[in-house]
């Protein structure tokens, strides 16, 4: 055998040989191994073909050759003819060639950064009002210390000017609840009775009048138009406040989805003044 063909197909030829002289089977090699039937038979039959890689195919031959007491390294270098190594210098150079990279594709990851930046402008500025009308609200959740003895003055005043025009037969609910007087409109000429469905009339002496009836517990705080503040306390569930003054009126209400309103009787939508459960608006 000269040449490199029959020399290679010797080396399977040599390790069945040997295989069989120490009555091992192909699976027993295979199982000691670690390696497949079908590659060990491939092997013995010379078709390196059918073997994996140059390098793998010379670490099975050295394996089986250790495994039958051979010579495994002569083993390996009679095959060198027909399984080459690979070029380990090659597959390092193109591991280190840089990537050409276009002008387009370049233009393309600016263009996305330019949009990541302007998501995370958004992001972060939703954040930042999210967080200050929290910080507002949680402010707006106590009443100052400096002004508390006024408004319970306030309060025992009502009380006081309530009961002493409440008829004898009034229930416990309704003496609770402040009394109001409202003037009855001049009748019609005809006779018949006036027509309620006209605008009320505002409180005497350019005053106007704010009602708040509320659901539950809420933060009030209202301005008159001298900056004078009118009203400025936590209201609790199922109370009533009346305050009278000069507009425009600037209001201030936490809570306000359950605050019902009402400007010289008419009733004023808070909805749209809402944010973040507060309301902030102007009455003139």
């Amino acid at each position: 055998m000269t040449d490199g063909v029959d020399v290679a197909t010797g080396v399977g030829e040599e390790l069945a040989r040997a295989r069989a002289a120490l009555g091992l089977t192909v699976a027993d090699v295979a199982q000691q191994l670690k390696f497949a039937v079908r590659q060990i038979e491939a092997l013995e039959q010379g078709r390196f073909e059918d073997l994996p890689t140059g390098t793998f195919a010379r670490g099975m031959v050295r394996a089986y050759g250790r495994l039958l007491k051979l010579d495994a390294e002569a083993l390996v270098g009679r095959m060198a003819a027909r399984v080459a190594a690979p070029d380990n210098a090659e597959a390092v150079a193109s591991a280190h060639r840089p990537i050409p990279i276009t002008d387009s594709a370049r233009r393309s990851n600016m263009v996305y950064a330019a949009l990541s930046v302007a998501i995370l402008g958004v992001i972060a500025a939703v954040v930042f009002e999210w967080q200050r009308e929290r910080t507002s609200a949680a402010r707006l959740s106590f009443v100052p210390a400096a002004q508390a003895p006024v408004e319970a003055q306030r309060a025992g005043e009502a009380d006081i000017a309530a009961s002493a025009v409440r008829p004898p037969n009034l229930s416990p609910l309704a003496a609770a609840e402040p009394l109001q007087a409202v003037a009855s409109p001049p009748a019609a000429e005809s006779g018949q009775a006036a027509d309620h469905s006209a605008p009320p009339v505002p409180a005497s002496g350019g005053t106007h009048r704010i009602s708040m009836k509320f659901e539950r517990e809420s933060w009030v705080q209202i301005r008159g138009a001298d900056g004078k503040t009118l009203i400025s306390q936590l209201n609790p569930a199922g109370t009533e406040r009346t305050v009278e003054g000069k507009p425009p009126f600037d209001l201030v209400i936490g809570n306000a989805q359950y605050v019902r309103l009402s400007y010289d009787d008419r009733q004023i939508d808070l909805a749209p003044h809402v944010k973040v459960e507060v309301a902030r608006f102007t009455l003139d």
